[in-house]
């Protein structure tokens, strides 16, 4: 019902506005009728929540989070013909030095195989560290147990590493009361604190992040509440499941709470 009630005043506080237009104001006006109708019952389907954050967001005076745009790549030099007798010999390396490169290719891969084994999202990967400390620093809402919506962007935000149950569109009774208490343990995760949101690359294929072909347009994130990682409280009490993706591509989503 809080969250019903949450989008209730969203939703009030956009119809006040004079920049929607005819069909926005019927979307929004039908949506606050059926949340007057369902009450604690109130959901909608995925693709719903979707229209209502676009419609909500598209008009907004915020800027959406913007990531830093790569330099261009440099120019290779055009290669020139030499005479034979001006080529250069092909460089060999001294024993030092291959010994040198063997000892570092080592270090590498225990560095990688150790950072692997201790991390739990092997389905992403992290943005430089000056992109982390801007959006660790950023304010967000609760939306419900998986996913919060950050200020300053039009669409929300998906918490990796775990599945908690529906509550917009439960598949039963008992899916919509387990993900209600899903998202009042977020809240009260994200109250007591201290938290820290890290931003993450998606499981999508290359080029499709930030586009209807991933995720929703949403982008990803893990978050940490009181040093600990949200994933593994949410699931050690009950509240969520364990979903795990790859570099590219996530499994069927889990949702065990219908039977």
């Amino acid at each position: 019902m809080e969250t019903a009630n949450n989008l209730r005043r969203d939703i009030e506080s956009a119809l006040r506005r004079k920049d929607l237009n005819q069909w926005q104001r019927k979307y929004l006006a039908d949506i606050l009728a059926r949340i007057d109708r369902s009450g604690d019952r109130f959901s909608l389907t995925d693709k719903q929540w979707k229209k209502v954050f676009e419609v909500l967001g598209d008009r907004s005076n915020v800027v959406p989070f913007q990531t830093r745009e790569l330099p261009p790549p440099r120019r290779s030099s055009p290669i020139y013909f030499r005479p034979n007798f001006l080529r250069r010999r092909p460089y060999r390396l001294r024993w030092r030095e291959k010994r040198f490169l063997v000892l570092a290719s080592v270090v590498v891969v225990i560095a990688c195989v150790q950072f692997i084994a201790g991390s739990k999202f092997d389905a992403v990967s992290a943005l430089p560290q000056s992109s982390k400390d801007d959006f660790a620093s950023s304010k967000f809402s609760v939306t419900d147990g998986d996913t919060i919506h950050v200020e300053g962007e039009i669409n929300g935000t998906r918490l990796v590493g775990y599945n908690a149950p529906e509550v917009f569109s439960p598949r039963c009774a008992v899916e919509k009361a387990l993900g209600d208490r899903a998202t009042a343990r977020l809240k009260e995760l994200v109250a007591s604190g201290p938290v820290e949101l890290t931003r993450v690359h998606c499981a999508c294929e290359p080029g499709a992040e930030g586009t209807d072909r991933c995720n929703y347009r949403r982008s990803c994130a893990v978050l940490y509440a009181g040093g600990r990682d949200v994933s593994s409280i949410m699931v050690g009490e009950g509240l969520a499941v364990p979903f795990v993706c790859g570099g590219t591509k996530c499994p069927p989503t889990p949702r065990p709470w219908c039977g």
